[in-house]
């Protein structure tokens, strides 16, 4: 299996920055969808990036100009970049990673891997 590993959230104040990081355990054979989710306290978890095998992305409306999702594919690790940020940012944040990775044997294993989540707190 894989495992993810946040890091980087923390308290800003509003219009400040913050890089969040998730590394996996191990390289990934195949990426069939990596992205960040957060939630809010009293709220359902939605997607804010994604990002595809390919590199494509994809932005929830409330990110899109102030957040860049990327990807190090030698380092195993997802990215996410917030500038600008606003109160209603303030959550918990969390990568997931679907894909598959191959067994000491070679069989193929698909897997849905989430992170533990990291606080996102921005004053106002």
């Amino acid at each position: 299996q894989v495992q993810l590993v946040e890091s980087g959230g923390g308290l800003v104040q509003a219009g400040g920055s913050l890089t969040l990081s998730c590394a996996a355990s191990r390289s990934i054979s195949r990426i069939d969808a990596n992205g960040w989710y957060r939630q809010a306290q009293g709220k359902e978890r939605e997607l804010v990036a994604s990002i595809t095998g390919g590199g494509s992305t994809k932005y929830a409306e409330s990110a899109k100009g102030r957040f860049t999702i990327s990807r190090d594919n030698r380092k195993n690790t997802l990215f996410l970049q917030m500038n600008s940020l606003k109160p209603e940012d303030t959550a918990v944040y969390y990568c997931n990673l679907d894909g598959v990775v191959y067994s000491d044997t070679g069989e193929p294993i698909v897997f849905r891997s989430w992170g533990q989540g990291t606080q996102v707190t921005v004053s106002s």
